[in-house]
């Protein structure tokens, strides 16, 4: 006799939605939506119930909308492209989290999986559970609380009750090559599972103070509060003055200032760790940039999560120590290549692997250089150096055996040192993402000119606005270009995913 299953064995689920096929990547990408509003709606309303005291009789579960497409042949229409396209035969897919904010992006690489196949997409519920965490844009109790009445109080752990995030599949091993699938399993067609982007669109607003929602394609890292301030005013002005590329700035809190109104809504009671604001432009075409404070932690941990929204470029705008006597307080440099002693990507990017400068970030960052200050050719060499940047993990490097110090540095032939720049650089690398990085010379410790109270004040006053411009002019060059020049196949593994 077969036994009767429990109340614990049961799953309550939304009525299951068949799969279909598109040929419109739009229609395709509006039953993305549909299905995952759904879902979430109904997660959303279970939890409700149940932290209101309401028994739910059973397990509750709801999946994310899935991508597909399936081929039996290596052909497709535009070899020149970097992606777009399955890199073999068989089942592709990946699972889709906020279809709403990724919409341009999943319209644009759909379409392309579609004009270079001659194919249909599918779309459907995958299998990969909504952790209920994820079924909210923010924090779980306090929007629960809000609905219900009051903050929910369980009897039991959350997780016998609903999925949570489950840290097997929130992962980087699509990206980092060791995804290990069993066979006649889909290949993956995205770089990133629905609740790993989850999870970072959660850690972004934890982090930034902004909700993911703001973000823009160009994003500039910086690790100095001078570079923000001079940030915030520019976009002000801009906005004032009726820039018409621009439609608004938003800062911490997510205090939105539009050319009609200033910011309304009320300040943060503290700033988050690594304030972000946004210059926000048409079609996400604006700029982004983010205070990550000193050190690669900072560095490795902000990049993995701006990394789900796949920005079109990121830079690194901030100070260094030059360590060549032929530099000058305020002088530039512009890396073409990283010793990355900072040892935070060691173990998920080896340091065999080279990761090298990319041509049009370097031109871009040149010329604007030479456009700010009026130098050009050799003279540029005035105030700009162009060579290879040491990121170490410890700041008071400079106490260490000067002797060894000296050696390394010179070997490697480093002409400045940070903590963050390689970092970053690195991550760009990994995910995919182009990346460059321009520095000024804030010291020389190597030379008796160190970094005290006095000398900072005089070279922040004198150089922050200069280099915050050349930044900016940089990333207006990069939105000119082809978005399929940035994204080339220097940044594209053997085996690559289709979508970029």
């Amino acid at each position: 006799m077969t036994p009767r299953p429990s109340v614990a064995d049961k799953v309550l689920s939304p009525k299951p939605i068949e799969t279909e096929a598109f040929t419109d990547a739009a229609a395709a990408v509006a039953r993305l939506e549909e299905i995952y509003e759904r879902n979430v709606g109904f997660l959303r309303s279970r939890f409700e119930a149940y932290a209101g005291g309401e028994p739910l009789g059973g397990r509750v579960r709801a999946t994310y909308p899935f991508v597909r497409i399936a081929t039996d042949t290596h052909a497709r229409v535009d070899s020149r492209l970097a992606y777009g396209f399955v890199f073999g035969p068989g089942i592709h897919e990946t699972a889709v989290t906020r279809p709403d904010l990724f919409r341009d992006y999943l319209t644009e690489q759909i379409d392309l999986l579609i004009t270079n196949h001659g194919l249909p997409v599918e779309i459907g519920q995958s299998n990969e559970p909504i952790p209920i965490h994820f079924a909210y844009r923010s924090n779980i109790n306090i929007e629960a609380a809000l609905a219900g009445g009051g903050v929910p109080q369980f009897d039991r752990p959350l997780r016998d009750v609903f999925d949570t995030p489950d840290l097997a599949t929130i992962d980087d091993a699509i990206v980092d090559g060791t995804l290990r699938l069993p066979a006649g399993a889909p290949q993956p067609l995205a770089m990133f599972r629905a609740s790993r982007v989850d999870y970072s669109l959660h850690r972004l607003y934890h982090y930034t103070g902004t909700d993911p929602d703001h973000f823009q394609n160009f994003v500039i890292f910086t690790n100095y509060q001078f570079y923000v301030d001079a940030f915030a005013r520019i976009c002000r002005e801009r906005l004032a003055a009726g820039d018409t590329d621009y439609e608004a700035f938003v800062e911490p809190g997510n205090l939105i200032t539009t050319k009609m109104r200033p910011g309304g809504g009320a300040p943060l009671e503290r700033m988050p760790q690594m304030p972000a604001f946004h210059f926000v432009a048409p079609d996400h075409r604006g700029i982004t940039m983010i205070n990550i404070g000193t050190g690669p932690s900072n560095a490795r941990n902000i990049t993995d999560h701006v990394a789900v929204l796949r920005p079109h470029a990121w830079l690194m705008l901030g100070h260094c120590a030059g360590l060549r006597n032929s530099q000058k307080l305020g002088d530039y440099v512009l890396a073409h290549g990283y010793v990355r002693e900072d040892h935070v990507l060691d173990e998920e990017l080896p340091l065999w692997v080279p990761v090298p400068a990319l041509a049009e970030m370097q031109v871009a960052l040149e010329q604007s250089v030479g456009e700010v200050t009026g130098l050009t050719g050799y003279e540029l060499k005035r105030v700009m150096r162009t060579g290879t940047v040491a990121s170490v993990d410890n700041r008071n490097w400079e106490l260490g055996d000067h002797a060894a110090v000296l050696r390394r540095l010179s070997l490697s032939r480093a002409i400045a040192l940070d903590m963050e720049s390689a970092a970053i650089a690195a991550n760009g690398f990994r995910f995919r993402v182009p990346y460059g990085t321009l520095l000024c010379v804030s010291d020389k410790p190597l030379h008796g000119e160190l970094k005290l109270a006095g000398m900072a004040g005089d070279f922040y006053r004198q150089r922050v606005g200069q280099h915050l411009e050349i930044g900016l002019k940089a990333i207006e060059k990069l939105k000119s270009q082809e978005r399929e020049r940035l994204h080339s196949r220097k940044l594209r593994t053997l085996a690559e995913v289709a979508f970029q």
